[in-house]
């Protein structure tokens, strides 16, 4: 059975595209996330954990190691800027 060549060309094309798109979505993913993997099924103590981790570095990602938090996160808490229902 003879093998159609012509046909390998447009599947060359979607295969380089499908893989480069692929990879840009993962190299984009990991610029957001300070080149670590995305986080999957976050439940509600990672919510907190990120956004107590975005008030001491700035970013949901960055984390500390200082074993005293700066002066500024007195005042960055949370319970201040929510409103009431």
């Amino acid at each position: 059975m003879p093998v159609p060549w012509e046909a390998l060309i447009p599947f060359g094309l979607l295969t380089v595209m499908f893989g480069t798109a692929g990879t840009l979505m993962n190299v984009s993913k990991r610029g957001q996330n300070l080149g670590k993997s995305p986080r999957y099924h976050i439940d509600a103590w990672d919510e907190m954990m990120m956004d107590r981790d975005k008030r001491l570095t700035g970013h949901i990602r960055g984390q500390s190691t200082e074993p005293i938090a700066p002066e500024s996160f007195a005042t960055s808490s949370v319970w201040y800027t929510q409103k009431a229902n």
